[in-house]
């Protein structure tokens, strides 16, 4: 269940930041009833941000897919072998 904290909590920085690094979710801040920002620790911002990258990587696969821009299998691993 996400976090909500109003904007005052801020003030204990201390209480924040382990309460951040305790949880794997972002938490939601509110400014008078509102949602105003969102932080994080920096380990869930890099898992999200990486599952982000990985997200966008399989929705060009899935276009060259589409479009037909395929490469046959033994010819990649012979160029791979070819590298090594």
């Amino acid at each position: 269940m996400p976090q909500i904290r109003p904007i005052t909590d801020l003030r204990n920085t201390a209480e924040i930041s382990d309460l951040c690094n305790s949880k794997t979710e972002p938490i939601f801040i509110t400014k008078n009833g509102y949602g105003d920002m969102v932080i994080m620790s920096m380990e869930t911002y890099e898992r999200n941000m990486a599952m982000t990258d990985i997200y966008e990587k399989l929705a060009v696969a899935e276009k060259q897919i589409k479009n037909g821009e395929l490469l046959d299998g033994g010819y990649v691993f012979a160029k791979l072998r070819a590298k090594l």
